[in-house]
């Protein structure tokens, strides 16, 4: 009855037009409440309730968030009454990691998005096993430098303050420039500030909605640039949410699932209702099993001056009985922009959308995944959120493989899987000399 209640005082108090009905109409809403009329209103709220959450569900941007500990651990028995937490390091520590590759390969990784840092504002990020200073200076410019002062070691991003285009450490004052990391200023010196007095500065970009950093063991400028989406910079396309998970593995496994077209016809083929445990997926059901999805196409690397992208371009259907009758079809462009970047372009009956997935290391063996979704407005909200919905729950499939699986650095394959070779070829071009290896004695599994 609450909700009824402040239901009739906002209606009370609303500016109503002077026409008879609504006249009549507030004139019943300002008599004395009374148990009839509250009933007589009841259908009415419920209605309005049901409509909100309805508006929530089908057009309100998704924001789907499943931390390492939240997602991909079906395996752990549910009786188990320890924390989750405890379970999975458990489960982690005998884990065979085999012949790693390198942990952090050269390029372009998203450390937030654009959205997240305001005018005048400084977030802290973790990414390659650092902490980073995330700021925005007046002039709307984002600058990404090292968190911690080489003064004092403060965690500039807790408590710092951002004047013009320096960040301001809490500990003692200084201010270090975002556009080279140098210190402008130290309050209580009278003295020049030493020429050493310097934090790191990370070259960054922002586009598409999203800051990026550039990675480089060798200490090299970028050797490529991301390409813009004309369609979000103008504002042409609606955004329709994100996804953010994150996964216990290395970087490599994730963007090879885009060449590994063997893993999509058969990990990927029971239909989205069956939900992402790989348990209830493959689960019989005979009701849920007359679906099916299909996937078909080809990945290839692309030549210079593009050879830091490949490409992968397929339909995805939705079937019934066999393939006799198809509920949709879409074809999707999957362009792969270095190590961690990846622009889906769909293509339906219903417009065109983009869906870019960012890949990026918090730690060795701990990734962050983030998907967003901007569509044209025929690709309307509640089918967006759909579609971006289902991305999610195929990649929590994947996820719960991730988890668990060791990466085989020479795995047994087939005539079939020669684009799994082609892709370690091509994705060998973003490690070097001096990128960082994975040392099992030193590193653990505490996050």
């Amino acid at each position: 009855m609450t909700i009824i209640v402040s239901l009739v005082s906002y209606l009370t108090t609303m500016s109503w037009p002077g026409d008879r009905w609504t006249l009549a109409a507030r004139d019943a809403l300002s008599a004395p409440w009374t148990v009839e009329l509250l009933w007589t209103l009841l259908p009415y709220a419920l209605g309005l309730l049901l409509a909100a959450v309805l508006y929530r569900h089908a057009f309100i941007p998704l924001d789907r968030v499943r931390r390492v500990t939240e997602i991909g651990w079906g395996c752990i028995a549910a009786d188990d009454k320890r924390p989750i937490a405890e379970r999975i390091r458990e489960i982690q520590r005998p884990r065979k990691i085999g012949q790693l590759p390198p942990v952090y390969p050269n390029g372009w990784f998203a450390v937030t998005e654009s959205r997240k840092v305001k005018v005048e504002q400084v977030i802290q990020v973790q990414v390659f096993g650092e902490t980073l200073a995330v700021f925005r200076s007046k002039d709307g410019t984002a600058h990404v430098t090292d968190a911690y002062c080489p003064h004092m070691g403060a965690n500039m991003a807790v408590g710092g303050v951002v004047k013009g285009d320096c960040l301001e450490c809490p500990f003692h004052g200084w201010l270090f420039r975002g556009s080279d990391g140098s210190c402008a200023h130290i309050p209580y010196s009278s003295k020049a500030v030493p020429k050493t007095a310097n934090v790191k500065r990370w070259e960054s970009r922002e586009v598409n909605g999203r800051i990026y950093v550039w990675y480089d063991a060798e200490g090299r400028l970028p050797q490529w640039h991301i390409p813009e989406i004309g369609h979000i910079t103008r504002g042409e396309w609606s955004y329709r949410g994100r996804t953010y998970h994150e996964v216990l593995a290395h970087i490599q496994e994730i963007p090879e699932n885009g060449a590994d077209m063997a893993h999509l016809g058969h990990l990927h083929v029971p239909n989205i209702l069956k939900g992402n445990d790989l348990r209830d997926a493959f689960a019989n059901n005979q009701a849920m099993d007359l679906a099916e999805h299909a996937w078909n196409g080809e990945w290839r690397a692309r030549e210079s001056p593009e050879s830091h992208m490949a490409e992968l371009v397929m339909t995805h259907s939705l079937s019934f009985i066999g393939g006799k009758f198809k509920l949709f079809k879409m074809t999707v462009r999957a362009e792969q922009i270095g190590p961690g970047i990846v622009h889906l372009h769909f293509d339906t009956g219903l417009g065109a959308g983009i869906l870019i997935q960012t890949v990026t290391p918090i730690e060795p063996l701990r990734q962050k995944i983030v998907h967003e979704f901007y569509t044209s407005s025929t690709f309307f909200a509640p089918y967006a959120k759909f579609v971006l919905l289902c991305e999610a729950y195929h990649l929590e499939r994947d996820i719960m493989i991730w988890n668990s699986k060791v990466y085989q650095s020479q795995p047994l394959l087939v005539a079939e899987d020669r684009q799994i070779l082609k892709f370690r070829r091509w994705y060998n071009q973003f490690y070097s000399e001096n990128s960082p290896k994975f040392n099992f004695r030193k590193e653990s599994f505490e996050w």
